[in-house]
């Protein structure tokens, strides 16, 4: 449209160009791309701490952040943008050395992006520091774990904090799939503690998830927004479950697609499919970026409390078990070159085709459309039950998780705004429609079924 304008400015007069500029901005601004648009950006505007904790208004001075690898390093140079004096803990004197490059990388990263300015570089790195002694947290107003996702490694961690730092401290772990309950539950005061969901890089990416535990005080979730907007992030309240809002999104978008996969679909297609619909990157194309080890680490956690009733594909363990762990091994999902160009990987396709024999599958066509209706479909599925759970207060709140962590395209405006175009009554339609090719991931939830029938959407 715009340039249509410009080129009018050519034979048409001033008065006519005005007239034509109106008219054309009047039928945009009606347009769905621009009231996603405009759901977006009063939904991040009204992302705020609720009233009933206006009374446990705090601001963080200190920080202490445990684990100073690719995570922690990436909170701790928010943290000290944000003028906020900072102390990484490391577990030995190694990981301390590593730890100091990682920082130092970061802000030297952004001095040549010329993001941050010589003297501001100076100031930050007077307010960081790094020590293998917890008790340099003696002072900090709130500490943040950002360690391996170990359960009993975590509760160490937070065991050595509660007895170095102030009673009035809060504390938190940036666990992305871990129960926070149960890591509170060696705390001698479980209330202290929430979880600060960051994702990667932490210094770059606005959303900020904020886990309530159960027994999570007023005055720690207060500490957490605060920190959020020190930090110029956007916070979203999750309640407590594997995953909390995104991640286990995140994990119904895999398995579907990994579906697709053994039954007809190849990694190439899917990410064709789901980048066409307005990802940046296809699921298969993130993966092979953050490494299918992560991924794989966090199945195997998962081992013992799967449910035996839903499908595993093990097409995604048979890739790490051959050596394919992504872009870092120049082979994943695609081969990379020396330049970190993916291609076409004949032996991944023939991995697939041998696992569906194996498995007795056969292989049908996918068209780019089956796929998205399909992996869409299983994320709304999966982002009701989540509603109908109380793991996410709000739609709005699914949609700035969908769009800031996740890569859900802006100008559809958020998983659930998506949704709500689509209509109750078709989603359901879909879902059962869908529901015999796998009922553990189609199956209508019963919040869609309860709107459908009272004529509601997400609200």
């Amino acid at each position: 449209k715009a340039a249509e304008l410009v080129t009018l400015t050519s034979h048409t007069s001033f008065l006519a160009g005005m007239a034509a500029e109106r008219d054309c901005f009047l039928a945009l601004r009606q347009s769905a791309q621009a009231r996603a648009l405009r759901h977006l950006f009063f939904a991040e505007r009204g992302a705020r701490a609720p009233a009933d904790l206006a009374a446990h208004r705090s601001t963080i001075g200190e920080a202490v952040v445990v684990g100073g690898g690719t995570m922690g390093a990436g909170i701790a140079h928010a943290l000290i943008s944000a003028g906020i004096k900072t102390v990484t803990i490391e577990n030995n004197d190694v990981a301390a050395t590593a730890a100091i490059a990682r920082a130092e990388g970061l802000i030297e990263a952004g001095m040549k992006r010329g993001l941050i300015t010589p003297a501001r570089a100076a100031e930050m790195r007077a307010r960081h520091s790094v020590s293998t002694d917890y008790a340099s947290a003696g002072n900090a107003d709130i500490a943040i774990e950002a360690v391996f996702e170990d359960m009993a490694v975590k509760q160490a961690v937070f065991q050595q904090l509660q007895m170095v730092m102030p009673a009035t401290a809060v504390l938190a772990s940036n666990t992305s799939y871990l129960d926070i309950n149960a890591i509170a539950g060696v705390l001698d005061d479980p209330s202290r503690l929430i979880g600060l969901h960051f994702f990667v890089p932490a210094h770059i990416m606005k959303l900020l998830e904020i886990v309530k535990g159960e027994a999570s005080a007023p005055g720690a979730l207060a500490a957490g927004f605060a920190l959020a907007k020190q930090l110029g992030k956007i916070p979203v309240v999750a309640g407590v479950c594997d995953g909390f809002i995104g991640n286990r999104i995140l994990a119904r978008y895999r398995e579907a697609a990994d579906l697709l996969l053994l039954t007809g679909a190849t990694p190439a297609q899917i990410d064709h499919a789901m980048t066409g619909f307005g990802y940046a990157m296809g699921p298969y194309a993130v993966q092979d970026l953050s490494g299918l080890d992560i991924a794989y680490a966090n199945r195997r956690r998962q081992d013992a409390s799967r449910d035996p009733n839903r499908l595993y594909v093990r097409i995604a363990d048979l890739m790490v078990d051959a050596g394919r762990l992504g872009r870092k091994a120049g082979l994943g999902w695609y081969r990379y070159d020396n330049a970190g160009q993916a291609s076409h990987d004949p032996a991944v396709d023939n991995l697939i085709i041998d696992e569906a024999a194996t498995a007795g599958v056969t292989r049908r066509h996918y068209s780019d459309d089956d796929i998205t209706h399909r992996l869409l479909l299983a994320m709304i599925n999966e982002a009701a039950s989540i509603l109908d759970e109380a793991i996410a207060e709000t739609a709005t709140d699914i949609d700035l998780v969908s769009v800031l962590g996740y890569g859900f395209p802006r100008w559809r405006g958020g998983l659930m705004h998506y949704a709500n175009q689509i209509g109750m009554e078709n989603i359901l339609a879909g879902l059962e429609a869908l529901s015999g090719e796998n009922s553990t991931i189609w199956q209508p939830n019963r919040f869609i079924k309860d709107a459908a029938a009272a004529g509601r959407d997400f609200a």
